[in-house]
């Protein structure tokens, strides 16, 4: 049986099997060597209404990722300390995420940016809490320059420093929306591609989110990378910019587990690179998401864009993780497209594939998860907030 019979989809332009299947391997020497960072940023972007499916309104998209982190790390426990915000449908995918890292045995690494709540678990500082979440992206002025360029550093020198492979996850209400924002910047024509952790992506709201920043922000001819996350992007896009960077001069292979959130974050440092040494770059560079977010093309289509702007041929890979078989109304949720992705699902998951971990294995570890974090009282209820 070869590797792509575990199920992996491959999406971006088309590739040879060869291509593909050394893709697999090198992934498949790495598993238990990869170094997980989980990046939870804040953005009043967050705060808009309708504009975000990770939390039930604005006040409980404040502490969305918080609790996911928690999550990553603990899973349902007793000494909880964040309760999940409640969702309109499904459940934080930092529950497969969970499942999946403690399969393959590592422990991943919080990075908290704009977060004005200390984490009280491990984490690793890199900023001034004090700076607090970046601002909506409608002001035209998300952050300082100095601010991202900070962030855009300390990414750099913790991926130079790196001794083993990267993988970078996010948690950022609303970070689709900047996403899309950093996309259209460039000029490509995202807005009908961008996902949503929402069932049906609010493209119009976000369409005009986006138009007012771009238009307050009033960019100039000469812009680079670092002027569009200052004016439209987010503490996570600075800083995962630097990490990539620093990590392939290491010649660590990267995987951003993701969507358009990590696709947004390639071409800015596409953008950055210019025309030097891109192949090089994105050799060992992957898009990993899950099975949900591929079931149309639009993934596949912003992926082709990108290739296309800057001709290259980065793949996508997308887990073959489902819950059908699962007796939860929340797991379930996920086939009808709820949720769909985030806090590194695909990517995490696609390793524990990889390393043998079956599809039955994997949903009933989510299902005792849900059992206990329901039992626990580790979901909000809405009128909590």
């Amino acid at each position: 049986m070869s590797n792509l019979d575990l199920g992996i989809n491959f999406f971006g332009n088309e590739s040879t099997i060869k291509r593909k299947l050394n893709k697999i391997e090198i992934l498949k020497k790495n598993i238990s060597n990869f170094k997980i960072f989980l990046i939870i940023a804040g953005t009043n972007t967050s705060q808009i209404p309708g504009i975000s499916a990770a939390g039930i309104n604005p006040k409980s998209r404040r502490i969305t990722a918080l609790a996911d982190a928690e999550f990553l790390l603990k899973g349902a426990s007793t000494e909880h300390k964040y309760k999940l915000p409640p969702l309109n449908a499904g459940v934080t995918p930092a529950l497969i995420s969970h499942v999946c890292s403690k399969l393959i045995n590592i422990y991943p690494v919080i990075v908290p940016l704009g977060i004005i709540v200390k984490p009280y678990f491990n984490h690793l500082v890199v900023e001034d809490r004090d700076l607090g979440p970046s601002n909506c992206i409608t002001t035209g002025k998300s952050m300082s320059k100095e601010r991202v360029m900070n962030l855009y550093e300390r990414g750099l020198a913790i991926g130079k420093s790196s001794k083993q492979p990267i993988l970078i996850s996010e948690s950022v209400p609303g970070g689709t929306t900047t996403a899309q924002a950093v996309m259209e910047a460039f000029g490509l024509p995202v807005s009908n591609l961008v996902g949503s952790s929402l069932f049906k992506a609010p493209r119009e709201l976000r369409r005009k989110v986006v138009q007012e920043g771009l238009s307050n922000a009033n960019l100039k001819n000469d812009f680079d990378s670092f002027d569009i996350v200052a004016s439209v992007g987010d503490p996570f896009q600075a800083f995962s910019m630097g990490l990539l960077i620093g990590a392939r001069l290491a010649n660590q292979p990267v995987i951003l587990s993701g969507g358009s959130q990590m696709m947004a974050v390639i071409l800015l440092v596409l953008e950055l690179l210019g025309a030097k040494n891109k192949h090089d770059f994105i050799e060992d560079v992957f898009i990993a998401t899950t099975g949900w977010l591929v079931k149309d093309n639009s993934l596949n289509d912003l992926l082709n864009l990108i290739n296309e702007k800057h001709e290259i041929n980065i793949l996508g890979l997308a887990s073959p993780l489902n819950f059908k078989s699962s007796i939860y109304k929340e797991l379930k949720d996920y086939e009808l497209g709820h949720v769909k992705e985030g806090v590194g699902a695909g990517g995490i998951s696609i390793l524990a594939f990889l390393n043998g971990f079956k599809n039955h294995e994997i949903v009933s570890l989510c299902q005792q998860n849900l059992e206990m974090m329901k039992g626990l009282g580790q979901i909000s209820l809405e009128k909590d907030f």
